[in-house]
């Protein structure tokens, strides 16, 4: 399978998980009917879906506050602006994202943006003083394979319907809480909203983990066609597995977003389950596809570095 026919196939399951994101919030509505009528299920879906529009159309904005990235101009950082404009040359886009730099020592950076035209391109000041040109060449790419492939639009609203989905769930569960003597009246609805606490941010989770995990190895093979040069992306992401440092702000609505999970917790539910919850695929199975395709061959990432 070519690699555009690869993100022809990952574009037609994201509209099946995109579809499984919008039956998920009608079951939660649902719930929240039984358990306190329609009226109450009514209102509470018009309030998720007027800030659902909200946040897509602000996502942009929202994600970069959340995150503590600020727009940049060219004087700012020159090589990161050359290299991101080569990237966007490379890639055909018509206009190349804007650039935002996050002060944060830890290294990472994400794309993000409704379309390719108001898309831009994030680092982390840790990732520019990490990685050497030819590698800063590679996590760019990656980032702009991410903008190319409308990716950028459909993680964007990814991060919207989990924050919704999370948002909804919290408004039922005080809804549970301070109507004690009407859920007595009802079993079944106390029940079903119980589960639909409990299962509905899981869900969500899940489906987000589901969108993104491939859609990370298509960048990263799209980089190397950008670059020609895989292995200098191999050589960043082995070094990102290597440096433990946390981001300061971390959101689990936008982890997928970002080039390497920032989510660094490796112990507790995360780790017994396996990484089930992870957004990213691990960074060694990363390494080693970009391996196979380039013919050259890195160490073993450390086993310490490969478990965080």
């Amino acid at each position: 399978m070519t690699l555009q026919q690869q993100i022809r196939s990952a574009r037609m399951r994201t509209v099946l998980v995109l579809i499984m994101f919008v039956v998920l919030m009608a079951v939660i509505v649902a719930a929240i009917n039984v358990a306190f009528g329609s009226g109450y299920g009514l209102i509470m879906g018009m309030v998720a879906v007027g800030y659902g529009i909200f946040g897509y159309i602000a996502a942009g904005s929202i994600v970069a506050s959340a995150s503590g990235a600020r727009k940049i101009a060219k004087e700012d950082a020159p090589e990161l602006f050359r290299t991101v404009e080569n990237a966007a040359i490379a890639a055909g886009l018509a206009k190349t994202p804007d650039i935002y730099i996050i002060d944060d020592p830890a290294p990472n950076a994400f794309a993000a943006g409704r379309t390719p035209d108001k898309a831009y391109i994030a680092a982390t000041t840790g990732i520019l003083q990490l990685l050497d040109k030819r590698e800063l060449e590679g996590v760019v790419a990656h980032e702009m394979a991410h903008v190319r492939n409308r990716d950028v639009r459909l993680m964007t609203l990814a991060a919207v319907m989990v924050g919704v989905i999370s948002m909804v769930a919290d408004m039922l569960l005080w809804s549970m809480v301070f109507s004690g003597n009407r859920n007595s009246n009802n079993p079944l609805g106390a029940i079903l909203a119980i589960v639909a606490i409990i299962l509905a941010p899981i869900g969500a989770a899940l489906l987000q983990m589901t969108l993104s995990r491939r859609r990370e190895y298509l960048a990263d093979a799209t980089a190397a066609e950008l670059t020609g040069d895989p292995e200098g992306l191999a050589r960043a992401l082995y070094k990102l597995a290597a440096d433990q440092r946390p981001l300061a702000k971390v959101n689990r609505a936008t982890a997928h977003l970002w080039i390497e999970s920032p989510l660094r917790d490796n112990k507790g539910m995360r780790s017994s389950m396996a990484g089930l919850f992870d957004t990213h695929p691990p960074l060694q199975d990363r390494i080693d596809r970009l391996q196979e395709m380039g013919g050259f061959t890195l160490p073993p990432i450390p086993k310490g570095a490969a478990d965080a």
